[in-house]
């Protein structure tokens, strides 16, 4: 059995899998796939208090935490935001807070998102990765028994 990879191999797999795409719209593409792909949220989280502020479209963020990691579920009106949430997930679900906390989301500019995004897309990306952290924060501080692990 393999172990799960870390941030950063997580980060490396899909560096990889956008240096498959010649051009960005296959890379946008993959990334409204992606978010295709992303478990549909339970509507009881679809709430004010979940909602991501900072997005120009709506997207929702619950985080759960479970055995000193963070089970984080999204969702969102947009497809290309779906995507990009996706693939935050992916990177920092099931971690613990420690581990988001000091994730750097290099990825973001490798596989060149940064450069790539509208400006207020790239602000909501910025605020998805904010609520991210303020989420590990918060169960870091409620548990700081379980984060030391």
């Amino acid at each position: 059995m393999n172990p799960e990879p870390n941030i950063v191999e997580t980060e490396q797999e899909i560096v990889s899998e956008f240096d498959l795409f010649d051009s960005w719209d296959d890379k946008y593409e993959y990334i409204i796939d992606l978010g295709k792909k992303l478990p549909p949220l339970d509507p009881k989280y679809k709430t004010d208090e979940n909602r991501v502020r900072g997005c120009q479209s709506s997207v929702w963020l619950a985080a759960d935490y479970k055995d000193g990691k963070l089970f984080f579920q999204a969702d969102s009106d947009a497809v290309i935001v779906k995507g990009l949430i996706s693939m935050l997930i992916r990177v920092l679900n099931k971690r613990t807070p420690d581990e988001i906390l000091d994730a750097k989301m290099d990825f973001i500019r490798e596989i060149g998102m940064t450069t790539h995004l509208a400006q207020t897309r790239s602000n909501g990306l910025l605020s998805m990765i904010k609520q991210m952290k303020h989420y590990a924060l918060a169960y870091k501080i409620k548990d700081p028994v379980a984060s030391k692990n």
